[in-house]
């Protein structure tokens, strides 16, 4: 790979990161091409040669952060007992690393634009398949309703996040009385 190369990706992930820290503290509507240009480092006419909308630079940080979440589930690996546990510290560490992805991704659903809306549900479709696949695999009944399950406690945590009420989270360690 040419050195040229390199330096263009290398943009184009400066320009994602940009865009989903943007997009996940201000939302779609309130972020704009020009700040994510000034965010990455670049002109808004370069973020133009990569993305040809805001709408696509959006789905661009989702398919990024799908991707991620897929790979993650996909290779949690552990006892039939223990694949809940693993699998909700795999989104935890996912969430530690890729924060602005992840929740960007786990609240897509809000944005009323045909195509992010549609994403969004082809999204946790493909999230859905990932968990219930893994769940049916190591043998664990009712793998539908669990990976429902699954699902909606990632959805009450991006909650938690995004809105800064921790007592939500599974992991908050609530005063004991």
């Amino acid at each position: 790979m040419s050195q040229k190369h390199e330096s263009t990706q290398s943009r184009q992930q400066q320009i994602l990161a940009a865009a989903a820290q943007l997009f996940a503290e201000f939302g779609y509507y309130k972020t704009t091409t020009a700040h994510i240009a000034r965010t990455a480092g670049v002109t808004q006419p370069y973020i133009f040669h990569f993305f040809k909308s805001k709408e696509e630079l959006y789905l661009a940080v989702l398919d990024q952060a799908t991707q991620r979440i897929n790979y993650v589930f996909t290779e949690v690996n552990a006892p039939r007992d223990m694949l809940h546990i693993e699998m909700g510290n795999a989104f935890k560490e996912l969430l530690e690393s890729d924060r602005n992805e992840i929740l960007l991704t786990m609240m897509a659903y809000t944005i009323p634009e045909p195509t992010i809306r549609d994403t969004a549900r082809d999204i946790f479709s493909l999230i859905y398949d990932r968990v219930k696949s893994k769940l049916e695999q190591a043998g664990i009944p009712n793998a539908d309703d669990e990976a429902s399950r699954f699902i909606g406690q990632g959805l009450t945590i991006a909650l938690a996040e995004t809105v800064n009420l921790p007592e939500l989270l599974p992991w908050f360690e609530h005063d004991k009385k």
